[in-house]
């Protein structure tokens, strides 16, 4: 079938475009390939864990993409082959996908990559889109010339749109061709954090009617807030415990030491020890065991976001255990989940150590704890329902396209 003028005027403005060179230097694994692709890497972590779910089914490996220059979010490299998607520029296009020859491609978001999206139908491989919303594309054809975004969009087997509104948008674009279904936003689903059941009940015994905060995932740098933090809580509140968890294992001796300094109280979890009446922080090593702590403390500050270049850490984990979260302004690696989380009001920025103080002392109250609690809760079961819809949905268009290869 002849392209429409439209989209054959796109692709030649994108000869035009600046090539960028191009990472190939990692294998592509063996057997089949889910190809994700991210335009906002604050996504990211939503998108790979429903590639998970999906690659479960059908014993895949994942791929995914995000734009150039950006760094893959935390912990998803382990998961995925993370890089680079190329530019629109043929050339690029083309020898990206002679290398990944991906067997299925999902599309996160409204930004709309023509030439990449017109080769890899050209492929044969089914795409979906996720998180469908009112589409733009990457390039700018003139402005008296017709607009490809409709012939783009009735290139994917299925559109899942955010909305009611924007799904009725995009069904008057693909005009029938292609399937939309309103699922509403993809969020990140996270498996509850075990924890071991005897810790569990000899330290809910040992800090039984006695108050407590956690603070996890926590940067050196940010660390002296933390500390003013708690010995300014401590002074409102005299009994009150800070569970204390740095984001990495090494840096709990520097931890120890800044603690000490300051005259702090500190407890070593790591060596068997448990908080006395006079103990100030208790300090857990290895992250590996936040979910004993989540399910402990009431009240979570979710760190590596008080201080830029960190990037902030999932605050899921946390809300799924029934600990209302606070956390710093510099979360963009999972703003998608913080927005989520505030917009609930089951989770609150503070921006130091004493509007942090102050976040505190408020939720000593236990209705307004209690309220975030029950709101984040909400919040993370939300998104099982859209994974499992859009999970079964994609199973069954791929069965439908390998019966017809």
């Amino acid at each position: 079938m002849a392209k429409p003028l439209s989209l054959t005027t796109y692709l030649a403005l994108a000869r035009r475009e600046r090539k960028i060179p191009l990472d190939l230097s990692q294998k592509r694994p063996a057997g089949y390939l889910i190809w994700l692709h991210c335009n906002d890497v604050s996504r990211a972590t939503a998108l790979v864990d429903l590639g998970q779910r999906l690659a479960a089914q059908i014993e895949a490996q994942l791929l995914l993409t995000i734009p150039h220059g950006a760094d893959c979010p935390g912990g998803l490299e382990e998961i995925a082959i993370c890089t680079s998607a190329p530019s629109e520029h043929p050339s690029d296009i083309q020898a990206f996908l002679n290398h990944w020859a991906p067997d299925c491609a999902i599309w996160m978001g409204h930004e709309l990559r023509a030439g990449l999206i017109q080769a890899t139908h050209d492929t044969g491989a089914p795409m979906f889109l996720i998180d469908g919303d009112d589409p733009i594309l990457t390039l700018r054809a003139s402005r008296w010339l017709p607009s490809p975004t409709r012939a783009v969009l009735q290139m994917f087997n299925h559109i899942f749109a955010r909305e009611d509104a924007a799904a009725k948008r995009i069904s008057r674009l693909v005009r029938g061709v292609t399937p939309v279904t309103v699922t509403g936003t993809l969020i990140e689903e996270n498996p509850v954090l075990p924890c071991n059941a005897d810790d569990l009940e000899a330290l809910s015994e040992t800090l039984i009617a006695r108050p407590c905060w956690l603070a996890a995932r926590v940067q050196p740098d940010e660390l002296p807030l933390i500390l003013d933090a708690q010995r300014s809580i401590s002074r409102l509140s005299p009994r009150m415990l800070m569970i204390l968890v740095p984001d990495h294992a090494k840096d709990a001796q520097g931890f120890l030491t800044q603690a000490k300094d300051m005259g702090l109280h500190v407890a070593q979890w790591d060596d068997g020890e448990f908080p006395s009446e006079k103990t100030d922080i208790l300090l857990a090593e290895n992250p590996k065991e936040l979910g004993l702590f989540y399910r402990i403390a009431p009240i979570t500050f979710v760190g590596s976001s008080l201080k830029p270049g960190h990037g902030g850490r999932d605050p899921f984990d946390a809300a799924a255990l029934g600990s209302a979260v606070l956390y710093g302004p510099s979360v963009h690696n999972h703003l998608n989940a913080y927005t989520r989380l505030a917009n609930a009001h089951a989770a609150k920025v503070v921006q130091n150590a004493p509007a942090l103080v102050r976040a505190l002392e408020e939720l000593m109250a236990p209705d307004k704890v209690a309220m975030m609690v029950h709101a984040g809760w909400d919040t993370v079961s939300q998104g099982a329902g859209v994974i499992n819809q859009i999970v079964s949905d994609i199973s069954t268009a791929i069965e439908q396209a390998e019966s017809q290869t």
